[in-house]
């Protein structure tokens, strides 16, 4: 029997694959607190400056064009392939499948259904401002620009702010939010940062999106995952409806299984037949097997008393005969005076 001392890597992988038996005491649900308030109004206050950056053509719209006519990916071609996979972190589909797997298995292990809600909840707030926001200012991409030096605002454009930048925020940034440890958080927030600030780089690289376009996606990523903790007595409130549905349909189930016979009582007089006494049994007759056969005295192979000896025991037809005894038979060899 092995101990935990002797446990292998595979014995470990296993225990923590098991679930735990009830929702984990531990996690806790991150409230809106005054330092989140703070970080949340310095943000929108950003977000607003860089749009109205924008909206004037101030200096930010003139380092756009700089940065477009430096064409990035002309300067370092040799990553070019790179980069083209590494952008995928921030497109919205794959991401969301991979974040998805992960959180079901979570839920499943932790018996609760809060780790999706929140991540459908970030995702359609997302939709709403950032897809909002772009075709609101439809502003064009570098590829799509018209007169050099121009901001490029309400041509028709869905470009401002970077949607692979403000998803690869909110998406990866999920992690961090549903840690469940502050080690785990720290090291999940790091690392999430460094994918956002990687996939918002890279479409400037690319030339599919502005500088500007870049810093107002990051600022509408962080803006949609602070405001996340507004949106939590609504996703418990889902939370508490869907189980509360799934109750329902297991005892509907329930009650439309058919039900089952009641249980006979053993020992009733009505079903069971009364018992005859050994004794007033009546004895069992044989079939005789030949005509004038007398039936055969019962053999008892376990007899009462001493054995007789060989010599005196009766004679017995080989085991293989089938004919049957008689009583006028004579031996061979003597003459019988009765036959003609």
């Amino acid at each position: 029997m092995r101990t935990e001392g002797t446990l292998t890597r595979l014995d470990r992988v296993f225990a923590r694959l098991d679930r735990e038996p009830q929702r984990p005491a531990h996690i806790d649900v991150p409230r809106m607190s005054r330092h989140r308030v703070v970080l949340f109004s310095a943000i929108l206050a950003f977000y607003l400056a860089i749009v109205w950056a924008v909206v004037t053509t101030s200096w930010l719209v003139r380092l756009d064009w700089q940065v477009m006519f430096f064409r990035p990916y002309q300067q370092w071609p040799q990553i070019h392939a790179f980069l083209d996979y590494y952008v995928v972190l921030g497109q919205r589909g794959p991401t969301a499948v991979m974040i998805a797997a992960w959180l079901g298995w979570r839920c499943w292990r932790q018996h609760t259904l809060r780790p999706l809600l929140v991540l459908a909840a970030s995702l359609l707030l997302l939709n709403v401002t950032v897809g909002g926001a772009k075709y609101g200012m439809g502003r064009l991409g570098p590829h799509y620009a018209t007169v050099i030096g121009s901001n490029e605002m309400w041509r028709g454009g869905d470009i401002f702010p970077s949607g692979h930048t403000a998803n690869a925020v909110m998406t990866w940034g999920i992690l961090a939010y549903l840690a469940s440890t502050p080690r785990a958080r720290r090291w999940l927030s790091a690392l999430s940062a460094v994918t956002a600030l990687g996939v918002g780089l890279t479409t400037v690289y690319l030339g599919t999106h502005w500088l500007s376009d870049v810093l107002l996606g990051w600022a509408a990523g962080l803006l949609n995952l602070l405001a996340l903790p507004w949106f939590e007595p609504l996703i418990a409130r889902t939370e508490t409806k869907l189980f509360d549905l799934r109750d329902r349909w297991r005892a509907r189930r329930g009650r439309g299984a058919p039900k089952s016979a009641p249980p006979v009582a053993v020992g009733a007089p009505a079903l069971l037949k009364p018992r005859t006494p050994a004794s007033e049994e009546a004895p069992a007759t044989r079939e005789t097997v030949g005509t004038g056969r007398s039936a055969r005295p019962p053999s008892y192979h376990f007899a009462q008393g001493p054995h007789p000896a060989r010599g005196e025991r009766a004679p017995v037809a080989p085991a293989g005969s089938r004919r049957p005894a008689h009583s006028e038979r004579v031996p061979r060899g003597t003459t019988s005076a009765a036959r003609p």
